[in-house]
């Protein structure tokens, strides 16, 4: 079972992530038009765009079956982060990776599609929520591999 510090570590970075992926989209969205590109530091730009798929614009698609799947994929994370092993590493990593699908989510139910904005010339565009997911499974997998109990809560005797 969670610590109490863990669950609330985990909610907060949930809603950090939700709320700046969230916010970063509508700034994105207001500012720019689609194709719409704005250089900044290195290879890397602003660029709107539009994913219907699941991840990266994967297996695209709008409508029921995606938001069917990415309810799916959130409630089996959510069994596998309450099976990990507890610390303050995995609170980290559950609340990256939730936010992060719980803005795609929103997106997904709202406009069914994701804004992505994020852009290198090698990869997808992506968005917050992604860098979100993708930092949290990287952390969820080290947090297993250590098999983390270290959330810094315990008393020392």
């Amino acid at each position: 079972m969670r610590s109490r510090a863990d669950l609330i570590r985990l909610g907060l970075i949930a809603g950090i992530v939700f709320v700046l992926d969230q916010a970063t989209k509508a700034a994105i969205e207001g500012s720019l038009v689609t194709g719409e590109v704005i250089d900044l530091a290195g290879p890397m730009s602003l660029t709107l765009s539009y994913n219907d798929g699941v991840a990266f614009g994967f297996a695209g698609g709008t409508g029921l079956p995606v938001v069917i799947f990415s309810l799916i994929a959130l409630v089996l994370l959510g069994v596998f982060i309450a099976g990990a092993p507890s610390g303050w590493l995995t609170a980290v990593a559950g609340g990256l990776i939730l936010g992060g699908a719980m803005g795609n989510l929103v997106d997904r139910l709202l406009a069914g599609r994701v804004t992505d904005f994020i852009s290198f010339p090698f990869w997808p565009t992506f968005n917050i929520a992604d860098v979100g997911i993708t930092v949290g499974v990287v952390l969820l997998v080290l947090s297993v591999l250590r098999g983390d109990r270290g959330s810094g809560d315990e008393p020392t005797s």
